[in-house]
């Protein structure tokens, strides 16, 4: 059968997507991807027979003019979708949040495509709490915030890339160095180039010589991070971009990172100790109610921006380095939240709720 994946241009929402394409693919299925422009550099192992990059915007303000705008280029958003639907006819969309996953999914809705919406966070977000009301909803976690009214809910856990089951086998070896990764999801996290830095200089120049950091920078914030570091006489690794993530998360003995939903999955997955710092401002708190999930399994502690000085940041990053059963104990507990075969369980899905044949209309 042919099956429309919709997704937001980020990492959080398209390697989810992935995910499954890749479990579609495998049981002799065709993916489609609707997607924005933003994915575009994403899409390399993207296993799609065709990606269509369609116009949809989120509201901008509260005036007249933003809500014309919103609209219009919703509207092309929408009419592109129902073309690609009357051409390729899937038999079922799945959409994987953001904004962007609105025009597909409610044309699929308009044409009569069975849909799927998957929820990857602890709180439903926005757009799909929209499109809830006339599919199903696949979740991440037992327990979903704000859910309801749904055709049916599923508990399928978050759908990883191969790479990341892959590196669930890999055990980080005893060593007397300790290997720290800090990221902020796709696109970085100014916030950690803020207090990585000044928390790793009221370290003790013994808990200092013994870290070897990697650590994912925005372009912008590279120079001065790097300075910062040098001035301690660290030479950490820094990169806007880790394309072997999953490989890093394996080797590293504490990851600092954002807790959206992908990263959450991955950690769990993995199995590996962790200090989430959610995104603040974020008008739904998904990032907050994802990292609280998994501290109450004792696989994370949370960690909330606002109260997060570097004495602070570098007393958890002390207590770490010098307990590790407690770290291990914590890798052990991150696992309890694993579904590793979360991808082909939302294939079983997508193959139970499809119409015959495609034949949508």
């Amino acid at each position: 059968m042919k099956v429309l994946l919709a997704a937001g241009g980020t990492g959080g929402h398209l390697f989810p997507a992935q995910a499954l394409a890749s479990a579609l693919v495998r049981r002799g299925h065709t993916v489609i991807l609707a997607t924005d422009a933003r994915a575009k550099t994403l899409l390399a192992d993207f296993p799609a027979e065709e990606a269509h990059f369609l116009a949809a915007a989120t509201l901008k303000g509260c005036d007249p003019v933003s809500f014309l705008k919103m609209g219009l280029t919703n509207a092309a958003g929408l009419f592109g979708s129902m073309r690609i639907i009357r051409a390729k006819r899937p038999a079922i969309a799945v959409g994987f949040g953001g904004y962007p996953t609105l025009p597909p999914l409610t044309a699929a809705r308009l044409m009569r495509v069975p849909a799927i919406v998957h929820e990857a966070n602890a709180v439903i977000g926005r757009a799909n709490r929209s499109l809830a009301r006339h599919a199903h909803v696949a979740t991440s976690f037992p327990e979903v915030k704000g859910l309801t009214g749904a055709l049916s809910v599923t508990h399928v856990g978050i759908p990883v890339r191969d790479q990341v089951r892959e590196a669930a086998s890999h055990y980080v070896p005893a060593s007397d160095r300790f290997r720290l990764l800090v990221f902020g999801g796709s696109q970085g996290a100014r916030a950690m180039s803020d207090l990585l830095p000044p928390a790793v200089e009221r370290l003790s120049p013994a808990e200092r010589a013994r870290l070897d950091i990697v650590q994912q920078c925005r372009p912008e914030d590279m120079d001065r991070t790097r300075a910062a570091y040098e001035a301690l006489g660290m030479s950490p690794e820094l990169a806007p971009f880790f394309s072997d993530l999953p490989q890093r998360i394996a080797s590293a003995h504490l990851v600092v990172a954002r807790s959206g939903a992908s990263t959450v999955a991955e950690l769990s997955i993995i199995g590996r100790p962790s200090l989430l710092v959610p995104l603040p401002g974020a008008i739904d708190q998904d990032q907050a109610a994802n990292a609280s999930a998994l501290e109450a399994l004792g696989g994370a502690k949370r960690l909330d921006q606002a109260d997060l000085t570097p004495e602070r940041l570098a007393e958890e990053l002390a207590s770490a380095m010098n307990e590790p059963e407690r770290l291990a104990k914590a890798a052990d507990d991150a696992r309890r939240l694993a579904k590793p075969d979360a991808a082909e369980r939302l294939a079983d899905l997508c193959e139970r709720l499809a119409a015959p044949q495609g034949d949508t209309r």
